[in-house]
């Protein structure tokens, strides 16, 4: 079959496309046939080493996948050969097979086509865990979402709308804010043109934000911070900046304030069953006509290289979805 392998930590300029040997399943696991992989920040950070989860050499990157089984291990009960499935993988998905676990994929809604079944489940599953487990958020409060264009921002500003919260969307370029305008955002910040905590500030009538939801880090961090209510909660999602912030502790004193990690991943082994039930209403509200990816642009997976430099350069608002 044919792959995108990680031989070497490095750049997406050092990934290879070739040849690699077909899979065989485990007792309790399928091979998936893949369709579509979406592409998350996170595979710009495993395929340099400066991930979490780090695999042993040579590896293929891509977790969030869709496909049809192939192939099922001698104690799967949930699938058969044939099903269409979607879900996510630690890594491999950027290849023609993938192993997955059977209670790490679902079957696929008729109403999702493959490509949006592959840009469904990391983006909306972090940030319905951050909103609803993590920030609990509440009907009428005021949610800043920085990096509101991206993959995991987006799906923030449509499952905060949906719970009835003030979304304030912050973003890089008037294109990406329009965008954001189109899912729902309330109100919108250039943070390239705009004073950050000025405009939160301006936006609130002073109170500042119940919420800051940061998949970015970097540069933005503190100031965003600093423009949060007593009693705020602000969500570490991610480093997209590239750069992870020092956050000056007596901040979180002055305002009362919680600093709240996201990690989804770590939640979907700890609380599976709080996972299955987030993954329900999930569905649910797919089916409803509730949330919709945004799928930017469509790769083919020789492609992939010029993909990951895109989401690395910023290029990208909603999902990037490799097509196999």
């Amino acid at each position: 079959m044919k792959a995108i392998i990680c031989e070497k930590l490095g750049m997406p300029s050092d990934l290879v496309f070739k040849d690699v040997d077909s899979l065989e399943p485990e007792s309790k696991e399928v091979i998936v046939s893949v369709k579509a992989c979406a592409l998350n920040f996170p595979d710009t950070l495993i395929i340099q080493g400066k991930y979490q989860m780090k695999p042993e050499l040579p590896f293929s990157p891509g977790s969030d996948i869709s496909g049809v089984v192939i192939k099922v291990g001698s104690n799967v009960k949930k699938f058969k050969v044939g099903d269409p499935v979607f879900g996510i993988v630690p890594y491999g998905g950027l290849a023609e097979e993938v192993r997955a676990h059977e209670n790490r994929v679902f079957p696929k809604p008729d109403k999702m086509d493959y490509k949006t079944a592959a840009s469904f489940m990391y983006a909306y599953g972090t940030s319905l865990h951050a909103l609803k487990d993590r920030a609990q958020l509440k009907e009428g409060e005021t949610i800043v979402i920085l990096g509101a264009s991206g993959g995991v921002g987006l799906a923030a500003v449509e499952l905060a709308k949906n719970m009835k919260a003030r979304v304030i969307a912050c973003a890089s370029t008037s294109e990406k804010l329009e965008l954001c305008k189109n899912y729902g955002a309330d109100d919108l910040i250039n943070y390239n043109d705009e004073d950050l905590k000025l405009r939160i500030k301006e936006l609130t009538d002073g109170k500042g934000a119940d919420v800051i939801y940061d998949p970015v880090g970097g540069a933005y961090a503190e100031p965003a911070l600093r423009a949060m209510a007593w009693k705020g909660r602000y969500l570490v999602v991610g480093f997209a900046a590239g750069e992870i912030p020092k956050i000056p502790l007596n901040l979180a004193l002055l305002k009362g304030c919680e600093i709240v990690g996201v990690f989804w991943g770590r939640f979907t082994q700890e609380n599976p069953s709080g996972h299955m039930e987030n993954s329900m209403q999930l569905f649910n509200d797919f089916n409803a006509g509730k949330i919709n990816p945004h799928i930017h642009k469509v790769f083919a997976l020789e492609d992939v290289p010029k993909a990951l430099d895109e989401m690395m350069n910023r290029k990208v608002m909603g999902k990037l979805i490799v097509e196999i």
